[in-house]
């Protein structure tokens, strides 16, 4: 997949939009159907242009999946659209000599104005949110030739499983807390026992063969994670203190 080409289709996507949005608006000042006519066919040859933009970049955005292909899907789904409104239009133009035509030109008028109201808000946004996408592709390639995920991801995927494991022991430790309320006191009073006798820094095991509470490690985890204990590392090891021990 060549992203440099998708951002160059994005590009002129939101280019060919920005253009259709200046001309549509003089449909509404013509008073003659020649001019009019003229008008319809300058924004369909436009939409044309946009239409095959957006099964372009809808085919080769299926393959990734997500977000993105589900912005070109809406894009090519408005364009569509676009397309048979001003169809409609265009085909009651070529036959305005007719009355039957021109009595039924007004309501495909109102009925191109009402859905221009919401294309322009719709592909516009999509336009907007697919262009964030593309440029998330362009880190991920980046990060693919380099044979490594590019910094930030990476940052940002560290802290998502630190915050999921941080949750978990949360889970386990609510979990204890309320099946097993006794272990809990028990590891908490073991742990201000040590610091009574001097030990400021207590490792998890010396809490857990006094307090005879098994996986009293995770405990002391759950209680730093909710402010009660404080934990530091030490020679790769965690050890712990009672925060009613904390100087000041």
């Amino acid at each position: 997949m060549d992203v440099d080409e998708l951002k160059a289709k994005v590009a002129r996507l939101e280019a060919l939009h920005a253009e259709f949005e200046r001309k549509f608006p003089a449909l509404y000042e013509e008073t003659d159907y020649e001019s009019l006519l003229v008008n319809v066919k300058e924004l369909h040859s436009l939409i044309l242009e946009k239409l095959d933009l957006a099964s372009a970049l809808y085919r080769e955005l299926a393959r990734v999946g997500g977000r993105a292909e589900g912005l070109a899907k809406e894009i090519h789904r408005n364009e569509h659209q676009m397309k048979f409104r001003l169809e409609e239009v265009l085909s009651l133009l070529s036959k305005a000599t007719d009355y039957d035509a021109r009595m039924k030109l007004g309501t495909a008028m109102d009925r191109l104005s009402g859905f221009h109201r919401i294309y322009d808000y719709a592909v516009g946004r999509s336009l907007s949110a697919l262009d964030a996408e593309v440029e998330g592709l362009t880190l991920l390639m980046e990060g693919e030739k380099e044979k490594k995920v590019p910094p930030s991801i990476m940052d940002k995927l560290r802290k998502i499983d630190e915050i999921e494991g941080e949750l978990g022991v949360v889970k386990r430790f609510m979990f204890r807390l309320y099946t097993h309320p006794g272990d809990v006191h028990k590891v908490e009073e073991a742990l201000k026992d040590w610091h009574s006798r001097g030990l400021l820094w207590v490792e998890a095991r010396n809490v857990e063969k006094l307090s005879g509470v098994q996986d009293a490690g995770e405990i002391l985890e759950g209680l730093t994670l909710i402010g009660v204990v404080e934990k530091k590392m030490r020679g790769g090891e965690g050890v712990y203190r009672h925060r009613t021990f904390s100087p000041g």
